[in-house]
């Protein structure tokens, strides 16, 4: 049995609370708060603390999904990003970019959040963004 502890950051918001995960044979078993973070303290909320559960859970997408004929199978991560692009350029066209609307999320960091919203408003050409930061 190989035990190890390997300090990683939270995923669940983009606070950035310092996280120990124990990993037992390769998979991860526990989550602990990292006592000298800074951010954090050594104190975790409660989806830190089960945030090794969502790591392991069989529910967990691991691949893209495309629907065809109301059916999803896997797809790669190029043909999932080429359909999309595809799919928001046609409805730009037909619509017009402010019939697209981005909303983000507080589990992804500040960076994340500007690049989202400049991709928003450089790339699409509007200014329907809006953040879900209602913890």
């Amino acid at each position: 049995m190989v035990c190890k502890f390997v300090p990683s950051v939270c995923s669940y918001c983009g606070t950035g609370c310092g996280v120990l995960f124990e990993v037992i044979n390769g998979k991860i078993i526990r989550t602990l708060p990292i006592k000298s973070h800074p951010v954090n303290e050594g104190k975790l909320c409660i989806k830190g603390w089960n945030l090794h559960e969502h790591v392991n859970s069989f529910m967990r997408l691991k691949s893209p999904l495309i629907r065809e004929n109301g059916r999803f199978h896997k797809a790669t991560w190029n043909e999932a990003i080429r359909i999309t692009a595809d799919r928001l350029k046609a409805i730009i066209k037909k619509y017009g970019p402010d019939s697209i609307g981005v909303l983000v999320s507080a589990k992804i960091t500040n960076e994340e959040n500007y690049l989202a919203q400049k991709f928003t408003r450089a790339a699409i050409g509007t200014n329907n963004i809006d953040h879900c930061a209602r913890l």
